[in-house]
């Protein structure tokens, strides 16, 4: 029997499968609907990956605001068409659900689904305002049973993948936690990414406004000097997640791009701020 890590099926892309987003609310309009199997690979390229000239993004009625793609468009990302049937590598009964951490016959840990949504992981609807509260409950509740600390009377194989699990429920986690890494995951999701280090998306308006941000808080000389810029921040913080949230409601995905790139610049801000208080102390 093929342990879970060698069932990576390889689809064509001409079999990818577009995202479906629902209607029944704003916490699950993004909800993008997987194949059955959920063979995502989520291997990247190194530079921006834009949706081809092909795509085209329709709202179907004017309460509904359900987006989806009419057309094919060229994805890092490759999704199986049909249905694979895992099966627990130590009791062979076959996995009916997936994400899929224990095996519901043996109870026996199993090995971590490569490519697997985080979204899926942590029981998530795929959206940017996704429940915190929920998250980390749900954080929680997985750590508790997959901590390595637990299997270590356990055989080797149970050993490494609890490791691996754990692994990938803390990155699943901190990932999805916070809006920038969340809102920078879905893009990733989508084939699209914001490179490291690279201002080809700012206009000169908006740099010269950080630079002037960035100078007033060197020279701050008191705790509410560098608190006010904090609570600026916080208030552009605010503003960029629900333009954010409305560009990926709207299946706007270049804006939310554009959008993102700038919450890093006020995210990288709000760090410093918190630097600059300690110093006060």
């Amino acid at each position: 029997m093929l342990s879970l890590n060698s069932l990576r099926t390889v689809c064509s892309p001409r079999a990818l499968l577009h995202p479906n987003w629902l209607t029944t609310s704003r916490q699950s309009v993004y909800k993008a609907v997987t194949c059955s199997a959920h063979c995502v690979s989520t291997s990247f390229p190194k530079k921006d990956t834009w949706p081809s000239s092909n795509t085209n993004f329709k709202a179907l009625g004017k309460d509904s605001k359900r987006i989806y793609y009419t057309n094919p468009v060229s994805s890092p990302r490759n999704y199986c068409a049909g249905q694979v049937k895992l099966n627990c590598w130590n009791c062979k009964q076959p996995l009916d659900k997936t994400p899929v951490f224990f095996c519901m016959s043996c109870k026996v840990v199993q090995a971590p689904e490569g490519g697997t949504s985080y979204f899926k992981i942590m029981d998530c609807d795929y959206t940017f305002t996704l429940d915190t509260q929920k998250l980390q409950k749900r954080y929680l509740q997985l750590q508790r049973s997959l901590h390595p600390d637990n299997f270590s009377q356990k055989s080797v194989k149970e050993q490494e993948y609890s490791e691996g699990q754990s692994s990938l429920v803390n990155k699943a986690y901190k990932t999805l936690l916070k809006p920038l890494s969340r809102g920078l995951y879905m893009l990733e999701l989508e084939g699209m990414r914001i490179e490291e280090g690279t201002d080809s998306g700012a206009d000169s308006e908006f740099l010269m406004e950080l630079m002037e941000i960035n100078e007033a808080l060197d020279e701050a000389q008191t705790p509410e000097e560098a608190n006010k810029i904090g609570q600026d921040t916080k208030g552009k913080l605010a503003d960029l997640t629900k333009e954010i949230d409305a560009a990926l409601l709207k299946g706007e995905l270049q804006t939310a791009k554009a959008l993102l790139a700038q919450m890093k610049y006020y995210a990288n801000i709000e760090g410093k701020v918190k630097e600059k208080l300690s110093e006060f102390m």
